[in-house]
């Protein structure tokens, strides 16, 4: 498989700093090389930037950043319709706001093929505010809402040439949800997993019921995997702390269940903060789970201490 590694330091949509070191310490890590290690062609497209973005004011003084937020989403929309053209592009964030503008180009994608897109979120947070909405102002919790059409993004974000369909979207790992973002999930047919429902039912159940609704409507599938759906024992690095996530075996498991569906066309892996980590230590447990999901198996991991 045609594999295209492609940097995006932005780190506009946080409110703390470091996650556009972010694509250099997956690098370093050795991405590029553990995936030619399993037959990928890898091609690692360097960084992609924008320049200067104009001021939007709002009305919600909350926000920050719109215009270069507003800006990376219109570039990455295009760059992501382009590269999903051939292989499967991964976006090396970066925090995630990048998602408004990778989801809706890979999904430009799949509406000129014919096919309808899905997206499996991996995040402590639904993401799901509008700009009216959030209170931190930080807009790396807005994609989920623009990228699935709901109002508000009008005048500010690009138009979307497809917005994702609510009922195509699932989200496993949740365990942080805003009243408003509560109260915006009840409009929608976003399906959520929150860890309760992890530990009720186990996350294979879970997963594989979507994965064969991706499969039944002959889909593309697009992960986008945030360092906070895992546990901050095992994954320091990141601005978003919250106890109780995803556990290192638990992620193992939905990386090797997504490669042996063979659907997964299109990766974000986002909220890597190189400057929270603890040795390379998450940027390492990233590249072992991105080897999982494009093909190496358990018995064949070498060891390696956390």
């Amino acid at each position: 498989m045609i594999c295209k590694l492609i940097g995006v330091p932005l780190q506009d949509g946080a409110s703390q700093l470091g996650c556009e070191m972010g694509p250099s310490a997956l690098r370093v890590a050795g991405l590029a090389g553990t995936l030619e290690s399993l037959g990928h062609d890898v091609r690692d497209l360097g960084n992609v930037s924008v320049g200067a973005a104009m001021v939007m004011p709002h009305a919600n003084q909350a926000i920050r950043n719109l215009g270069p937020v507003a800006a990376w989403t219109e570039l990455l929309a295009e760059v992501a319709y382009r590269e999903s053209d051939e292989g499967m592009p991964i976006f090396m964030g970066g925090d995630h706001a990048l998602s408004a503008g990778t989801v809706a180009g890979v999904s430009r994608r799949a509406a000129e093929e014919g096919k309808p897109l899905f997206v499996l979120w991996l995040d402590a947070h639904t993401d799901l505010h509008s700009l009216q909405s959030t209170q931190s102002g930080n807009l790396h919790g807005v994609p989920v809402a623009y990228f699935t059409g709901r109002p508000g993004f009008e005048g500010y974000f690009p138009p979307l040439a497809a917005p994702v369909d609510g009922a195509n979207v699932c989200m496993i790992g949740i365990r942080s949800v805003d009243p408003a973002e509560r109260a915006a999930l009840e409009e929608t047919q976003i399906t959520v997993h929150d860890m309760r429902t992890i530990d009720e039912h186990g996350v294979a159940a879970l997963l594989r019921n979507f994965l064969e609704r991706v499969s039944a409507a002959g889909g593309r599938l697009h992960v986008s995997l945030d360092v906070d759906f895992l546990e901050p024992s095992v994954a320091p690095a990141v601005g978003t702390t919250v106890p109780g996530g995803a556990t290192f075996r638990e992620a193992h498991l939905v990386m090797e269940m997504l490669h042996d569906s063979g659907l997964v066309t299109s990766l974000d892996l986002v909220e890597l903060n190189p400057f929270l980590d603890e040795r390379g230590r998450t940027a390492l447990l990233l590249v072992d789970l991105m080897a999982s999901l494009l093909g190496r198996k358990v018995l064949d991991r070498p060891t390696r201490s956390y």
